[in-house]
């Protein structure tokens, strides 16, 4: 059975999934198998794995940088917002059922069995599994029947860091405060504390490392600084809202609508690595202004998030920019949103039938039927983007919506190829300066995103990109994942984790 550490935070946003990353890559580099794990994970941003299952993405990431195929036995219980009091329950990568706060923590229990049967799996196939929690292990309205913090540790036996957040102030109070609210059995099984985001001179932190120290009799293995390395963040807590993305005085402006419960905004991440591209996401038509793009969004309530875009007069502004030939991109549910109509007589999301923005000639209709896929394929646009076409894309497909043409209207924006059953078909749609996908992924070609920015340029009679080296997206992941394991290595007591996962497998 593998050895293993888990990673508890004082708050959520501490750093948790980044040190679990920079340990896995740490351990793979080592030249050990290693596994991330997080029993349950709440977040809209998913992923599809090969088997057509979802899983949240943090562990995705945390998948690549083990070197590990992503498999949902890495994340068994995914909880997806579907308001501000309920969830969907994906478990084992398959929605069960969608349930208020209330109902899940009273059947959260029977999960149990689901998220021990997962990790013993992992356990037995890999030398090492990272473990992750969720928050806060002293939420102490929420200890009962734990299954993703201290419960977790006791499932697995597994030792702890605690890290907690220094950039928010407040930081030894965090770790003092966090300790004292558990129970002593739970105090023993932090073995080390980590101070994340630090700026500035290490060496004023020292007589407090020392004070807190001898307070709690816990080491402080590791004061990691604010790292600026680019990996998909786990959900809409991230700060890439706040800051955007690339270069801040790029002469690319693409605008994101930054909708109430976007989903999957990694999306657009490999955008803002290209250079001269400033990504940004935009709440308010103020913000807004009169970028060379515009991207709509997945979003886990199509309707309700369509509703809003009306209510604070964004609809109008985008139609009005699509009206000058500014090229609008709807993934998923902004696909869903910018058609004609959207029809929820299932009763799937919000129920009822809603007029869309109209910019597409496609109707939507939801049913209970999630479709899950991973797909290949190459770009067919028409209009503006056409030069983009024969482009190869791969990606995966999440979504409970089927959109068609109304009357025979419109062309395809994609031809897809099911990975799982072979089959051919066509998806989106293009009509005029806008275009609409189900497909997730699509910027994930570095190929075609260098092709697509070009085709902004030269829309905005700029000099284009063709003539510089494209780096493979891949290839930019795997370098960040590098540089967040250099970083590991030279702030942390790495030989105190491996003492820590020794001892532990040792019963000692």
């Amino acid at each position: 059975m593998a050895k293993s550490i888990m990673i508890q935070g004082t708050m959520s946003s501490a750093g948790k999934s980044l040190v679990a990353a920079g340990l896995c890559r740490v351990f793979r580099q080592d030249g050990y198998t290693v596994a991330p794990f997080k029993s349950q994970n709440m977040a809209l941003n998913s992923y599809v794995t090969a088997e057509g299952l979802e899983m949240g993405r943090a562990q995705v990431m945390q998948a690549e940088a083990a070197g590990a195929e992503p498999s949902v036995l890495m994340n068994p219980i995914l909880l997806k917002p579907t308001s501000d009091v309920g969830s969907q329950i994906i478990v084992n990568g398959e929605v069960r059922a969608v349930m208020d706060a209330r109902g899940y923590f009273a059947y959260k229990k029977t999960l149990v069995p689901d998220i021990l049967a997962a990790y013993q799996k992992l356990s037995a196939a890999y030398d090492i599994v990272v473990i992750e929690g969720a928050g806060s292990p002293a939420e102490i309205n929420l200890k009962e029947h734990d299954i993703v913090n201290m419960g977790m540790a006791r499932l697995a036996d597994a030792p702890v860091l605690l890290v907690g957040d220094i950039d928010r102030g407040g930081v030894f109070a965090q770790l003092v405060g966090t300790l004292a609210l558990l129970e002593d059995d739970e105090r023993r099984r932090i073995k080390g504390l980590v101070i994340n985001k630090f700026r500035g001179d290490k060496s004023l932190l020292t007589p407090g490392i020392r004070m807190l120290e001898e307070r709690c009799g816990i080491p402080v293995v590791g004061t990691l600084p604010y790292l600026h390395i680019d990996l998909d963040d786990e959900d809409s807590l991230t700060e890439r809202f706040a800051s955007g993305g690339g270069d801040a005085a790029g002469m690319i402006d693409i605008a994101v609508l930054q909708l109430p419960h976007i989903s999957n905004f990694t999306d657009f991440v490999p955008l803002s690595a290209e250079a001269g591209v400033h990504l940004r996401y935009v709440k308010r038509v103020g913000e807004l202004g009169h970028p060379d793009a515009v991207i709509v969004p997945g979003t886990k309530n199509t309707m309700d998030d369509l509703r809003w875009l009306r209510q604070n007069g964004m609809e109008a502004a985008v139609k009005k920019l699509a009206a000058a030939e500014v090229p609008v991109l709807g993934i998923c549910g902004g696909f869903q949103m910018l058609g004609r109509e959207i029809d929820d007589s299932a009763g799937a999301e919000a129920g009822g039938c809603m007029q869309g923005m109209g910019l597409l000639p496609v109707k939507t209709v939801f049913s209970a039927h999630k479709t899950r896929t991973r797909v290949t394929g190459s770009l067919c646009p028409a209009g503006m983007l056409q030069p983009l076409s024969g482009s190869p894309v791969e990606g995966y497909e999440i979504h409970m919506g089927r959109s068609s043409f109304c009357d025979g209207e419109g062309m395809p924006f994609v031809q897809l190829r099911d990975e799982s059953t072979g089959t051919e078909k066509a998806d989106g749609a293009c009509c005029g300066s806008v275009f609409g996908t189900y497909l997730h992924g699509l910027f994930d070609s570095s190929a075609m995103t260098r092709r697509f920015v070009s085709l902004l340029a030269e829309k905005k009679g700029l000099p284009l990109q063709a003539d510089t080296p494209v780096l493979p997206y891949a290839a930019y992941k795997e370098r960040q994942y590098d540089l967040l394991a250099d970083a590991i290595r030279a702030h942390m007591d790495v030989a105190a984790l491996y003492r820590f996962m020794e001892e532990a497998h040792a019963g000692v």
